[in-house]
């Protein structure tokens, strides 16, 4: 699809970027197939392929509507659509670019967001990504959970222990992301990271200058806040990465794909692109790394076998789709002795969508709900995902226990 930039884009790296993406386009419609909001809306511009044709329009300095930015606000960014295109279309760098284009072009305009949604995005960008802050509220949300509202308590699980963090040393040395809401909403996730690793002889480091990946902030459009988060996080890992750290660990999918993309959103950056670079190389889902344990994680599994069980699988999109990991916790757990389970139609978003599921709840409640009917359909005595924002989001709607998947594994080395 050819596109003639507007002045205002021409010869800038998010123009050209955008130009590119929007050329291998083809308009073939196999993304409508996999689009959770085109089946939801049966709209074609709330799927990819009309979604591409108003950011196209955009580009091309042609006029924008708020129906645009609607549109565009309704998009889950599961990126499933790039899991089916056949044209190798990457619509999630575009869709970044064209969200924040539109905005400012609408601000140009006179046409601001609502002042409800306004608050609503600065809370989520300033709270969120403050550890000690959201940490605080979030002790005062559980404190009072039964008295919030139900849009509020779905977002407060019930309180729960950590666990003991390993205190051995090991030659074996990796940084782990603590992340900015997880030690708060389910801090057992990286205590059981640290204590799998531990057994396996290797130490799991926290950088404590270490903070928000910057999705929360580049996906709601501050793009300047969320590259400091990127440069941050580099200043606080490269010692330990120069130290000879093996890699940068991610148990939360979501901050995972975003790590994996320094590199190409630090590129032009003198002072960081060639570190950024270095530190997307490094960055690895747990996923990714426990198979070339399998065999003692076998035998630490046979030394306290657990209680025969069903486990459903939901595997994130920030997994699936956006780091191209597939199959390899299944197998994992199945290689551990766990009954494995996959549901009807598990390419599909579950709705949570980093902040969408607070930004547009009717559609993400949909979402969950059919995840869960299809979930519950396998009968499962646990479900398992690999991202806080699944996690709480699909708990919220079902009594089963939702676990992070390393948290099983956690109580099944004993």
């Amino acid at each position: 699809m050819q596109t003639t930039l507007a002045d205002f884009l021409r010869d800038t790296p998010d123009g050209e970027e955008a130009k590119s993406i929007v050329g291998k386009c083809v308009h073939c419609g196999f993304c409508t197939a996999t689009c959770p909001t085109y089946q939801l809306l049966g709209d074609e511009l709330d799927g990819p392929r009309g979604r591409i044709y108003l950011m196209k329009q955009v580009l091309e300095g042609n006029p924008v509507t708020e129906s645009t930015r609607l549109h565009l606000d309704r998009c889950l960014t599961c990126r499933n659509c790039e899991s089916t295109c056949p044209s190798g279309v990457t619509y999630g760098r575009l869709v970044d670019i064209g969200r924040q284009v539109v905005d400012e072009r609408l601000a140009e305009q006179g046409l601001h967001r609502p002042a409800r949604q306004r608050i609503a995005r600065w809370v989520l960008r300033e709270g969120l990504t403050r550890p000690r802050l959201f940490g605080a509220a979030m002790r005062m949300g559980q404190l009072v959970r039964p008295l919030l509202p139900e849009v509020l308590r779905n977002k407060v699980p019930v309180a729960a222990p950590a666990g003991a963090w390993p205190q051995r040393e090991h030659a074996r040395k990796m940084l782990l992301l603590a992340g900015c809401v997880q030690p708060s909403m389910s801090p057992d996730i990286n205590a059981a990271t640290a204590r799998v690793f531990d057994r396996l002889g290797v130490q799991m480091v926290v950088a404590p200058e270490a903070g928000c990946c910057g999705a929360i902030r580049y996906h709601n459009g501050d793009h300047p806040g969320g590259l400091d988060n990127m440069r941050r996080n580099i200043d606080a890992w490269w010692p330990h990465v120069e130290a000879g750290a093996e890699a940068i660990v991610m148990n939360a999918s979501g901050c995972g794909v975003m790590v994996k993309e320094y590199g190409h959103l630090l590129r032009h950056d003198p002072k960081y692109a060639e570190r950024a670079a270095r530190i997307s190389a490094l960055t690895r889902d747990v996923s990714e790394l426990l198979p070339a344990f399998a065999e003692p994680l076998q035998r630490l599994a046979e030394a306290a076998p657990p209680p025969a069980q069903r486990v459903a699988w939901h595997p994130p999109c920030t997994l699936q789709h956006g780091q191209q990991i597939r199959g390899k916790v299944e197998a994992l757990l199945t290689a551990l002795g766990v009954e494995v389970k996959l549901c009807a139609d598990s390419h599909l978003c579950c709705g949570s969508a980093g902040t969408y599921s607070v930004l547009q709840p009717d559609l993400a409640y949909r979402l969950r709900d059919d995840k869960l009917a299809k979930l519950q359909a396998t009968q499962p005595d646990t479900i398992v995902s690999a991202n806080i924002g699944c996690i709480t989001h699909l708990q919220s709607g079902t009594q089963t226990p939702v676990l992070h998947w390393i948290e099983l594994v956690d109580r099944m080395l004993g």
